[in-house]
């Protein structure tokens, strides 16, 4: 049996983009136009106090994962797009990085937290239509994962 064969096959096939290519499609200017306030509000926050060159590997490694997420959890359907997961992935490792460490600057205040978690439920109803709700979780969780890890990091330099 091969394990795996139908799962991404494409991208087995060497197309690689297709993890990535997901976050560059929107489905109207109203869902770009927010994408893209959020990208450059959380994006320059981490850009500032970090670098240009981390955070293209966090879109990059943060786009991969969110897809991978949609795309398994979501019996394979390859039909979604968005950067959702980027934005989330972005907003949980603020976060968790500025909760767990301070001095990192990053922070997000707890009603922006708060938004963005009430905004996922609400998305998981289906009030608004199909959504790419795997994508915003799995990229919630990337970020929160990866500021953790940063944030358990530097403290530990620093003892």
């Amino acid at each position: 049996e091969n394990y795996g064969a139908g799962f991404l096959p494409e991208v087995r096939a060497g197309e690689f983009w297709r993890l990535f290519t997901p976050m560059f499609i929107h489905y109207g200017p109203i869902h770009l136009i927010f994408k893209m306030l959020w990208f450059y509000q959380l994006g320059s926050m981490i850009e500032g106090r970090q670098n240009s060159l981390f955070l293209f590997i966090f879109i990059a490694v943060s786009s991969a994962l969110s897809n991978l997420a949609q795309y398994a959890f979501s019996h394979h359907n390859p039909n979604f797009g968005g950067m959702s997961g980027v934005v989330y992935a972005l907003a949980g490792y603020i976060w968790i990085r500025g909760k767990y460490n301070p001095g990192s600057g990053l922070f997000l205040d707890r009603r922006t937290v708060t938004y963005l978690i009430i905004w996922l439920i609400v998305c998981c109803t289906g009030a608004f239509g199909p959504v790419a709700n795997w994508a915003h979780t799995g990229g919630l969780a990337v970020g929160m994962v990866w500021g953790g890890a940063a944030a358990f990091m530097a403290t530990r330099h620093h003892e």
